[in-house]
């Protein structure tokens, strides 16, 4: 019963991300600049209610008192101000397929760095689908003639934050996305404070911008619950493989919904990822069954 509910709340974590486009895309007469700053601000408050709620504020305090940890939530912090800067950019300005792609090739880049910096082992098979899926990238490269940076940035400031948030050194879950938050809330707020004395920021100018604005918060932090209280509940191989659920319902909402248009060396690229993450996730899924029958894992 309980990894049945665990299978239901990543479901709904993995859709809510996939069509969170749809919430940011009714907000493009809003500078990406100025999405991006109400999203961490009105995370903030939310995020400190949800540790009081836990009654964890000591944990959090101890947190601030380590010096280690705190230099690691302000740099995952930067991080995820880029991360989410770009995806919201990009939402707006109407590349949502280039952002779908991004966290396709993010599990990937992820693996990439586990080897490269952490000296983890990848199989023969992972090796393979690295292989593809830079290859993936290069065709898209050379066919559209042009880097599809969006989804390199997205992917490589995600992966670069997972990394970090590796670290011994890194707080727990939700204090540790409070202090990243609220590391870069304050020149968030300055911004936002210096855009209503200059009369040019959209906070106030009608009752449902307003209203979507603040709630930019709580979009933010919602799937973040839902995918914590599932990962408590159901193996990270199951979670692994259900993730591409949010990149696949990014893509379908950006061709489907706003009818962008995807090019013919675009949809190869996506064809060569999509091939090395079936490898990937299936090579993963037999490793983690042989441990698990070994006692191992």
């Amino acid at each position: 019963m309980e990894q049945r509910k665990g299978i239901w709340l990543a479901v709904a974590a993995y859709a809510f991300w996939g069509i969170i486009p749809i919430f940011w895309k009714s907000l493009d007469f809003v500078p990406a600049i100025e999405l991006l700053t109400h999203r961490i601000v009105w995370s903030v408050p939310l995020l400190f209610l949800i540790i009081v709620g836990r009654g964890r504020l000591t944990v959090l305090r101890d947190a601030y008192r380590s010096r280690d940890t705190a230099l690691t939530a302000l740099v995952a912090g930067i991080l995820l101000a880029v991360n989410w800067g770009v995806f919201v950019w990009a939402i707006t300005a109407g590349h949502i397929v280039a952002a779908s792609l991004g966290y396709f090739i993010n599990p990937l880049v992820s693996v990439a760095m586990g080897v490269i910096i952490l000296r983890e082992h990848l199989s023969g098979p992972q090796r393979v689908a690295i292989a593809i899926a830079t290859a993936g990238v290069a065709t898209m490269t050379v066919l559209v003639g042009a880097l599809p940076w969006i989804s390199l940035v997205l992917a490589f400031s995600f992966g670069t934050y997972g990394l970090l948030k590796k670290r011994a050194s890194a707080a727990p879950t939700f204090e540790g996305l409070f202090m990243e938050t609220a590391f870069v809330a304050a020149p968030a707020v300055v911004y936002l404070v210096v855009l209503a004395r200059d009369g040019t920021g959209y906070l106030g100018t009608s009752p449902s911008t307003t209203a979507m604005l603040i709630t930019a918060g709580a979009v933010t932090i919602f799937p973040l619950l839902l995918f914590g209280a599932a990962a408590k509940r159901i193996p990270l191989s199951t979670l692994g493989i259900l993730q591409y659920l949010a990149p696949t319902l990014q893509l379908l909402v950006g061709v489907v919904i706003y009818g962008e248009v995807v090019a013919p060396g675009e949809w190869l690229g996506f064809v060569l990822v999509w091939i090395a993450l079936a490898i990937y996730t299936t090579d993963n899924v037999r490793m983690l069954r042989a441990a698990s029958r070994t006692g191992t894992a």
